[in-house]
């Protein structure tokens, strides 16, 4: 473990007590070289896992060629990137084929962006009254850390000593449609909302909440915003959740897994009458739509275009939430919910707080956050395997199980302390050694490859964006095999998984690269190459 008694960062993180050097596929290691299945996934801008070779590529590729121009011009990749966008979302949305697109780079610019939007629209549109415009939010909303989106937060945490804030916001209970209905008058310009609410705690509004909220603002001709960027591009078992209602938003927020863990890239995309109305000078970003953003984008919407990842989320999530359910019936959680593959999962606060089960969690192996005191969200990449699915969910219940037997409370305080001594015996050092072998390798690999006077791209044919685009599937080995199993198009159909076939499609670890198996929980484990194509 890193020395962290003193940092120069701003303390803006409590984070857990790991430090990650590398990572591939789902799992991670840390500079120690112990291994962890990574179930938070950079709060799904992980969704493809990590690594992923068709976006590595297509990112290797635009490196070489551009990557950043400034709005000021234009470069060959941003119309296709926008086409891209309304190809895969646009039908999502009312603007359909026709939809506009407004690429940014982080999920709160694009947020900002859609406010701005919607509120020139009220303006110029609709007369609204100059500086009138409201909009609509809801309780327990997470949109972002600008001081506009703080504002609209109602978390003391978020909230608290960053004011004055930006008028111009009603937040009511989420999934009160009645309490929207009240809250709308003629000044209001949109209902923006979360489809479904992740920094909450994964959760879920009424099945009738945002049919009503289509009809409501269809009826008094109000934007109807959905905040899908930790929600959409295939973590619920669709490429957005608000298929789940079979509703289709006016605008939809894009980030976190467009970017595919790789760049920050984030987009607004749909009504061409409400984002038409942004004209030369009105917005912008210097680095929104640059061409390795781009590059990325695209090569991950072709990633989401044949419909398996999404089929993945829907199928795994079966399992996910028969699982989870089960700890809520035996009494070692007060409550889960779960869409796709996606959970939010609360402590018993007689067995201890949502860190106390990150830490042991993190003991066992497998990296989870805690967030609002007792719920932990859990979001493995939708790559993961059923192998690996079941045996962090045994982990789960044995996690559980410690903190209940009076087990917990030690193993929390000493996690850090006992995944270092892991390191301290001869297997732990082979394994740090192979990681540096590994790494080194890579680079000798990569220096082959690509020569440093090489004037022209020299990928592998069967690494480029276009190769990944036709796959459309997670780049191990055993992801490979499992997504052939699952169909394009109808996630409801995708049959389950075979845990025998997906079992034999993952790799041993090699034995000096194994943690032991009671520090796992299980020997059925898989290992990822970070250079596996």
């Amino acid at each position: 473990m890193a020395d962290t008694t003193h940092s120069a960062l701003a303390p803006t993180y409590d984070p857990l007590p790991i430090t990650i050097a590398r990572a591939h596929g789902t799992h991670v290691w840390d500079t120690d070289g112990n291994e962890f299945l990574d179930f938070l996934s950079g709060y799904s801008a992980l969704n493809f896992g990590h690594l992923h070779q068709g976006l590595i590529a297509a990112a290797m590729t635009q490196l070489r060629q551009v990557t950043l121009t400034s709005r000021a011009f234009d470069h060959d990749r941003l119309e296709e990137f926008a086409q891209r966008l309304v190809d895969v979302v646009g039908p999502l949305t009312t603007g359909g084929e026709d939809s506009l697109v407004v690429p940014m780079n982080t999920g709160a610019e694009a947020v900002e962006t859609a406010i701005k939007a919607v509120r020139k629209w009220g303006y110029d549109v609709r007369g609204v009254p100059e500086d009138t415009a409201t909009i609509v939010v809801a309780e327990g909303n997470f949109h972002g850390r600008t001081t506009t989106l703080a504002g609209l937060s109602d978390d003391p945490a978020t909230r608290d000593g960053f004011g004055p804030f930006a008028p111009g916001f009603r937040r009511v209970p989420f999934g009160d449609l009645e309490a929207v209905a009240d809250a709308v008058d003629e000044t209001t310009v949109a209902v923006l909302m979360e489809p479904v609410q992740g920094e909450a705690g994964v959760l879920l509004p009424p099945d009738e909440f945002w049919p009503g909220l289509r009809e409501l603002t269809a009826e008094k001709n109000i934007a109807l915003v959905a905040d899908e960027i930790q929600s959409g591009l295939g973590r619920t078992g669709s490429t957005l959740a608000c298929e789940l209602w079979d509703v289709q938003p006016d605008l939809v927020c894009l980030g976190k897994a467009l970017g595919g863990g790789i760049v920050p890239v984030s987009a607004v995309v749909g009504k061409p009458e409400i984002l038409g109305i942004l004209t030369p000078g009105t917005h912008g970003s210097t680095f929104g739509g640059n061409p390795l953003a781009c590059a990325v984008g695209i090569a991950a919407l072709d990633l989401l275009s044949t419909g398996q990842y999404q089929a993945r989320a829907a199928e795994s999530g079966k399992l996910l939430r028969a699982r989870l359910d089960e700890l809520v019936e035996r009494g070692l959680l007060t409550s889960a919910r779960t869409v796709g593959l996606w959970a939010g999962i609360d402590m018993d606060p007689a067995l201890g707080t949502g860190r106390d089960l990150c830490l042991a969690l993190l003991e066992r192996g497998v990296l989870a956050k805690d967030s609002h005191g007792a719920t932990i969200r859990l979001s493995p990449p939708l790559s993961i395997v059923q192998p690996e699915l079941e045996m962090a969910l045994d982990i789960v219940e044995e996690s559980l199980v410690a903190l209940r037997d009076g087990d917990g409370a030690d193993a929390g305080d000493t996690a850090a302390e006992d995944v270092a001594e892991d390191v301290a015996d001869d297997e732990g050092n082979a394994a740090a050694e192979d990681v540096a072998n590994d790494d080194a390798s890579t680079a000798a690999a990569d220096d082959e490859a690509e020569p440093a006077d090489s004037e022209e791209p020299a990928e592998p044919a069967d690494q480029t964006a276009d190769a990944a685009d036709e796959d459309a599937a997670p780049e191990t080995p055993a992801a490979d095999e499992a997504s052939d199993d699952a169909p394009a198009v109808d996630p409801e159909e995708a049959p389950a998984a075979d845990k025998a076939d997906k079992a034999d499609a993952t790799s041993d670890v090699d034995d000096d690269d194994k943690k032991d198996d009671a520090a796992k929980g299980t020997d059925d484990r898989s290992e990822l190459s970070p250079t596996a194509g």
